[in-house]
């Protein structure tokens, strides 16, 4: 037996990196998992797929409605769909700082405020959003980024004191730079890539990139019910970026 058997979990962004991490590890604890993702391309197929673009609340609604209807209830919320940015405050127009603020911070409150009615009739509901490091962490060429990630961290607070006295618990995972298919794509945009990528390891005391299974498991921890006294937690899985110096 296992705390998640027979729990609807819910895993935006599931289809790859890190969503599909958790939604690997979420099964294999004993819940049903529903990936929502624009492309469910190499879910398995045990798993609920529903395709859903977070940033259009009609199908959010619908492929919410369609995981509820098919379990008969929702349990847990991961809020993990997001998109990255690079470069300073000049680097993107308004219409990009639209759209990373459209998938990353309104993005979960969609995919919430759907599932809030089922959250609401669950004995052991939980929501965690993936924020990031830089949230609390100034780094170069992450302006945009940041300051979605920073508007998850207050919204994540913000939500917990909303629904503390629902039985609602509300937390976020900070991840620091992670081996996702994003970071790889920036890297192969790089002039120099092992440059880059040595770059991207050095700013972490551990001197490697996160996995995506060690956020996976942060995540699946503060989802868990046998963490049912944490809430309005931000834990952060960085390699130490935001708390020590390796130096």
């Amino acid at each position: 037996m296992s705390e998640f058997d027979g729990a609807v979990a819910v895993v935006t962004g599931g289809a790859s990196g890190i969503g599909a991490a958790t939604a690997a590890l979420l099964a294999g604890r004993g819940a049903r998992v529903a990936v929502l993702d624009r492309s469910t391309d190499g879910v398995p197929d045990a798993m609920f797929a529903a395709a859903c673009d977070v940033t259009d609340a009609d199908q959010v609604d619908a492929a919410v409605a369609a995981v509820a209807a098919h379990f008969g209830g929702i349990d847990i919320v991961i809020n993990n769909a997001g998109i990255g940015a690079a470069g300073d405050i000049a680097a993107n127009d308004d219409a990009e700082w639209r759209r990373v603020l459209d998938v990353n911070v309104i993005g979960i409150a969609r995919v919430t405020r759907a599932a809030l009615p089922h959250l609401r009739e669950s004995s052991r509901a939980a929501i965690v959003n993936t924020c990031s490091v830089v949230a609390m962490v100034g780094v170069p060429d992450r302006a945009l980024y940041s300051a979605s990630k920073g508007a998850v961290a207050a919204l994540t607070l913000a939500m917990a004191a909303d629904h503390v006295r629902e039985g609602i618990r509300v937390n976020a995972v900070t991840p620091g730079t992670a081996d996702t298919p994003w970071v790889g794509r920036l890297l192969d945009a790089a002039d120099d890539r092992d440059a880059a990528a040595s770059a991207l390891r050095a700013r972490q005391p551990m001197g490697r990139l996160v996995t995506a299974e060690e956020v996976a498991h942060a995540i699946v921890y503060l989802a868990s019910p046998l963490s049912s006294s944490t809430t309005g937690t931000l834990l952060a899985v960085d390699g130490g970026m935001a708390g020590i110096r390796g130096k």
